[in-house]
């Protein structure tokens, strides 16, 4: 779980307006920041299986977040994928 200051970080740096919290591009930017941290965790516990599952639903959500910014607004898209650093 990420740290409310860690969140807060993560909401200003991708809202698109000042009351902004559940947009796509920001919790594309939570789940992303999630899940680099629980793969680090499986790096050190490699036997760690319910971690594990929780990373493969939290990475298909985020594709399925990703999918429907792609068909509502390409540019969008673009700009995210670019300032979160995934590839495509």
């Amino acid at each position: 779980m990420l740290k409310t200051k860690v969140k807060s970080k993560i909401i200003a740096e991708h809202k698109i307006h000042d009351t902004d919290t559940g947009s796509v591009e920001v919790q594309t930017a939570i789940l992303s920041k999630a899940i680099d941290q629980l793969a680090k965790h499986l790096k050190k516990n490699p036997k760690d299986n319910h971690s594990r599952r929780g990373l493969l639903g939290m990475v298909s959500k985020r594709k399925r977040l990703l999918n429907y910014l792609v068909k509502e607004d390409e540019k969008r898209h673009g700009a995210l994928i670019k300032k979160i650093g995934l590839k495509k």
